[in-house]
């Protein structure tokens, strides 16, 4: 059983655009969430001295972030409502295209499957606020090739791409809560 694709919503784009905060201001007005799993992931590995981090093991890293997003979206059908995802399956496979891996079968079978609505929330990549971090570590560069991976797989998956305003996080907000509500 897949979640109802049209109350689970994703937010994607490279790293360093914007999408956690506008997330986190959407939960002030009301909105339910699921987080980022790469930085839990990469948070999570690096206390334990793990394997999967994206530095060490792009591909065990990938099998980890789609074992946590394939949850996340068992989770948020059980909530019910509308979820915003902070990246959502197709991201996997976007990463992977990014680190020049192949995609395997079932990260195809688990896009295929593990539907969200039809309209994609994507954060244009922003000089202007990137930052990096313990956990971010990818440059501006790669963060721009990011976000066309996460273009051309969300396409390829059948997803509409909205993009969003380059503009403070209250006006994003409100761009969301707009086409979510019409």
């Amino acid at each position: 059983m897949t979640a109802a694709p049209d109350r689970s919503v994703v937010i994607t784009g490279g790293p360093g655009s914007g999408k956690t905060t506008l997330i986190a201001h959407l939960g002030t007005l009301g909105f339910a969430s699921s987080p980022e799993v790469g930085r839990a992931v990469i948070r999570d590995q690096a206390a334990i001295g793990g394997r999967a981090l994206p530095w060490k093991d792009p591909d065990l890293f990938a099998e980890v972030m789609l074992s946590w997003e394939m949850r996340a979206h068992g989770l948020a059908r059980e909530r019910g409502g509308t979820v915003l995802f902070d990246r959502g399956v197709v991201d996997v496979a976007g990463y992977l295209g990014v680190e020049g891996l192949p995609v395997p079968e079932h990260v195809h079978a688990a896009a295929h499957r593990l539907r969200y609505h039809r309209t994609v929330f994507i954060a244009p990549p922003w000089p202007e606020i990137y930052r990096t971090d313990s956990e971010r570590r990818q440059s501006l560069g790669e963060a721009e090739r990011t976000h066309a991976a996460m273009v051309e797989a969300y396409t390829a998956y059948g997803y509409h791409l909205v993009e969003l305003p380059r503009a403070p996080v209250a006006e994003r907000a409100r761009f969301v809560s707009a086409r979510l509500a019409g």
